[in-house]
């Protein structure tokens, strides 16, 4: 069968088997392509120009992206991703998979977007969604700038339920929330049409809080802080888990804030620098999750050595203090009445 010349149908002739492109287009984007997820569509796009063509398809993305994390189906982020340069194909590759370093700021990078930022976060529990919402953040504010980054999504006075079934055993019941809750945080910034996930998907501790017996589930995510330095910080999300045994769970608390490693919060105008070199110059690869796991032990433990180093410092410095004071007071006592 010899090359047709329309543009709606390709056929190639390889020792006389012909390709993929024997189909027409439409067939191939309606039952081959719309069934894939996102990483084989990707790699499906790479294997000839034709099929790039065919797998740049907005529409795809866009059904891709919705299936994947549900939140970014809000108008507000459908608005801003039908500005990104690739659409939703960008919106996915920024945010899939989820962000693993952020390699060091460079000085020219050192700017934040004059307008809000927009989260947009989805829980799972056995891949079955359990909650999902999208969040503005304004960036511009004093009060923003100077102090603490936190974002608060729920009224901790107003918990939302979950058909989740809640169990107080110390044991099982945190070890099944470390097993089958997942979560995504994608941060959106309309200004710079990019986006990072600040997720580790899946949590790297779950703790009971020792005064209300609710369960904290923390994600958190590791990141260089600042060129030419060994400083680190970490993006952390907590989701606090409560309710009667035997009956609906419910989340309580969902936030996100940055920690250094000396246990201190970073201020906004400082967390939006190093989240937007993230979103530029961080790896986005699948990695394993006890790498995760050990790339927060590894934080938590140089917090601790950074925290009984200042404790050394600050003993030794008392202990000179108290020398000089009592030198001094020697010396004046020998000036006045020796």
């Amino acid at each position: 069968m010899a090359p047709s010349s329309t543009t709606e149908s390709t056929t190639v002739n390889e020792g006389n088997n012909q390709t993929i492109f024997a189909v027409h287009p439409d067939i191939i984007r309606s039952h081959i392509l719309n069934r894939l997820d996102g990483p084989t569509l990707a790699s499906v796009a790479c294997a000839s120009s034709q099929l790039s063509g065919l797998c740049a398809e907005e529409t795809i993305w866009r059904k891709i992206c919705i299936a994947t994390w549900p939140s970014t189906e809000n108008p507000l982020v459908q608005d801003v991703v039908a500005n990104f340069p690739g659409g939703h194909r960008s919106l996915f590759s920024d945010s899939f998979p989820y962000l693993t370093y952020s390699s060091h700021i460079k000085p020219s990078d050192r700017s934040f977007p004059s307008g809000d930022l927009i989260s947009a976060i989805d829980i799972y529990y056995q891949d079955k969604l359990i909650f999902s919402r999208v969040h503005m953040t304004e960036t511009q504010a004093s009060w923003f700038l100077c102090s603490p980054l936190w974002v608060e999504l729920i009224d901790p006075e107003d918990p939302v339920p979950t058909p989740v079934i809640y169990a107080r055993s110390d044991e099982e019941f945190p070890k099944q929330l470390e097993d089958n809750l997942t979560l995504s945080w994608i941060v959106i910034d309309p200004i710079r049409k990019r986006a990072a996930n600040l997720s580790s998907r899946r949590p790297v501790l779950v703790q009971r809080h020792w005064m209300t017996r609710d369960l904290d589930v923390l994600f958190a995510v590791v990141m260089a802080s600042d060129e030419g330095s060994s400083e680190l910080v970490q993006f952390k999300i907590n989701v606090t888990c409560c309710g009667k045994v035997g009956g609906d769970m419910h989340v309580r608390e969902v936030n996100l804030m940055v920690e250094d490693m000396d246990g201190r919060h970073v201020n906004g105008k400082e967390s939006i620098v190093i989240l937007q070199s993230a979103m530029e110059n961080g790896k986005r690869k699948k990695v394993n999750e006890e790498d995760v796991k050990v790339n927060f032990d590894k934080f938590t433990s140089l917090k601790k050595k950074r925290r009984k180093m200042k404790l050394r410092i600050d003993k030794a410095m008392d202990a000179a203090s108290t020398v000089i004071a009592t030198t001094m007071f020697v010396f004046l006592c020998w000036f006045m009445f020796g």
